[in-house]
């Protein structure tokens, strides 16, 4: 431990998913927040989107002796089935470790920055809409290696159905993962770059989706005043209820219900096998509880209705506002003119993949 007064110079590297990312900027925000003018910080990370604006970073070079190089992880996670921790302080007890100082997080969410530009102009979907109509953001799918993650794609076509005229879906996804394609949204996926996701969060009304980095941004990204950000996370039993969920979030999970997931997460990846090599295609890592037709039971076990009912609690309040129909008219006829064939995506195919076709039903 170097003496109190001096400044350290950090660089913090990690090669992880842009979600686990997330998690890493909230541990930079609250080192600084509880030493400030202790640290200088700096990262290398894959998703350097997600630093943006960040006023914790300072440009430091890694071939200076004065600067430490911390390689991050976040052991904490075996212990998430028995320890009421969260995704949160995954980093913090890593860094906790390594700097030898009581650190604890000091927001419920990640820390991700607009600049003023970024809040001040027009909203991505007011931009192609020409209105500022309020929209969710849906997520129906997600990567071939954790389809435990997926619920049946027709639940989430019968969601949109069911609040046609009311509100208005914005479907993104990762290109060459499964989203399947949703009638009645504007489609975006593969059309985002990390940055304008970002974006697209902050203006938006809710995100609807599995466990994934859109419900980690839905916290991290600043929420428009005196509104905080609504969230409906379909979650099953793949990780513990105090690992990944927010206070504001509604959390539809199935922890408890199934010997498979009864005292917490069972942390598997995949329904089947893929044969693409991986590691994940070990049989340790399928799914134990898949019905006849191939959909993970604990995914299944949640119906259309409490996914409705969690959206609609968000509306009970003061807080939101339905679409009015004049919103949806104005959008749905400027998409029909001339966005179209700017809004087609070519998605990866779904034969070459086992099972994938009896998710869509």
């Amino acid at each position: 431990m170097a003496n109190a007064d001096e400044v350290q110079k950090l660089i913090f590297k990690s090669g992880l998913p842009p979600g686990d990312i997330i998690m890493l900027t909230a541990a930079v925000r609250d080192l600084h927040r509880i030493y400030p003018e202790r640290f200088m910080t700096d990262v290398r990370t894959s998703y350097p989107e997600l630093w943006e604006n960040n006023p914790y970073i300072t440009p430091l070079n890694e071939n200076d002796p004065t600067c430490r190089v911390i390689e991050f992880s976040y052991p904490l996670i075996d212990l998430c089935n028995d320890s009421p921790v969260h995704f949160l302080e995954g980093f913090l007890e890593y860094l906790r470790f390594e700097l030898g100082v009581p650190l604890k997080p000091t927001s419920f969410g990640g820390d991700i920055h607009l600049s003023d530009t970024e809040r001040i102009s027009p909203g991505p979907i007011e931009q192609l809409v020409g209105t500022d109509v309020p929209y969710w953001i849906i997520v129906s799918g997600g990567k071939y290696d954790f389809s435990v993650k997926w619920w049946r794609h027709g639940r989430y076509q019968e969601v949109v159905d069911r609040f046609a005229g009311k509100i208005l879906f914005v479907q993104t996804g990762q290109p060459g993962a499964f989203h399947p394609p949703l009638d009645g949204v504007i489609d975006l996926r593969g059309k985002t770059s990390l940055r304008e996701l970002v974006r697209l969060v902050y203006f938006a009304d809710g995100v609807l989706c599995p466990i994934t980095m859109l419900m980690h941004l839905a916290a991290a990204v600043e929420d428009q005043p005196e509104t905080s950000r609504a969230c409906v996370t379909i979650a099953g039993g793949r990780e513990p209820v105090t690992w990944p969920s927010y206070p504001q979030h509604q959390f539809l999970h199935t922890i408890g219900a199934l010997r498979c997931c009864a005292t917490g997460g069972c942390w598997k990846g995949r329904v089947s096998k893929l044969n693409d090599g991986h590691d994940s295609d070990d049989p340790s890592n399928f799914c134990e509880s898949v019905t006849p037709d191939g959909q993970p039971q604990c995914m299944d076990m949640i119906h259309v209705n409490q996914v409705c009912e969690a959206i609609s609690l968000y509306y009970s309040g003061d807080i939101r506002r339905f679409c009015n129909s004049s919103d949806l008219e104005v959008s749905r006829g400027h998409l029909s003119r001339t966005l179209a064939d700017q809004l087609q995506v070519q998605t990866r195919s779904l034969t070459s993949v086992e099972n994938a076709q009896s998710l869509t039903t």
